[in-house]
């Protein structure tokens, strides 16, 4: 039995991952802000540094994969602190007990937004690990309603970028361990709820997020890319973000390759 960590676990599309690991046999220590196996707030020093305390206490010291998956959507600070430092801290604070397994794994949500352009401003922050400017920026942002949108997408650009920059490094593919992630489009969770409130407001989503295979998906369609990411399967995929996205990555960017 593998013993897999997975944040956001109490909704969407962590939850319904939780059930697909659980039903293959796997153990699952699932991580939120409630209703879950360790609850701690990922936006602050003393939840990151708790998520690691428990799980180690949880697991005995040793797990076998990391699902970074907690993330927010609304256009406020907040969403900086989750999306982008909670999940880099989640998955650099459980990477050492990812050392005494057999086929240690990694995978981070993402998001198809990080295909659009982002706050500059935001970006250079995340990307040079300074929560307090991004944090500050992601303020003012927040502030407008025209400007607060940019906040997620930037958190998912930069998020995806950390993988590419860490994933083949000797501390991820040296140590042997898979880093990837995922890109969803759009996902009917809980957080998607208010946006996808009519069939006119779905189809104004459609219009920004493209997605001409099948139209918006349930969560189990990334839970199981997930799922695969981190299973023994995955040996040998390093540092990729793949796009379950009903093709909006296609229609967006074209035949471009990068």
């Amino acid at each position: 039995m593998r013993t897999i960590v997975v944040t956001g676990a109490a909704s969407g599309i962590g939850k319904t991952l939780t059930g697909i690991l659980t039903e293959r046999g796997e153990r699952v220590i699932g991580v939120d802000l409630h209703d879950a196996d360790v609850n701690v707030d990922l936006t602050t020093l003393e939840g990151r540094t708790a998520l690691v305390d428990g799980v180690r206490e949880l697991s005995g010291g040793t797990i076998d994969a990391i699902v970074a998956n907690a993330g927010l959507a609304l256009p406020i600070p907040k969403t900086v602190s989750v999306n982008y430092f909670g999940a880099v801290a989640t998955l650099e604070g459980l990477r050492p007990l990812l050392a005494g397994s057999a086929a240690p794994r990694a995978s981070v949500t993402c998001s198809m937004a990080s295909l659009y352009a982002p706050d500059d401003e935001l970006l250079g922050a995340l990307s040079r690990g300074d929560e307090a400017a991004a944090t500050a920026r992601a303020g003012v942002l927040a502030a407008d309603p025209q400007l607060g949108a940019l906040i997620y997408g930037t958190t998912k650009q930069a998020l995806a970028k950390w993988v590419r920059r860490q994933a083949g490094t000797p501390e991820w593919a040296g140590a042997g361990i898979p880093l990837n992630g995922i890109a969803p489009g759009i996902v009917k969770t809980p957080m998607t709820k208010d946006m996808m409130a009519s069939p006119e407001a779905v189809e104004t989503l459609l219009q920004q997020v493209p997605m001409p295979l099948n139209g918006p998906m349930g969560p189990e369609v990334p839970a199981r890319l997930h799922a695969w990411l981190v299973s023994e399967e995955n040996t040998h995929l390093c540092g990729q973000i793949v796009f379950v996205d009903g093709g909006s990555d296609v229609v967006i960017r074209g035949d471009a390759t990068w």
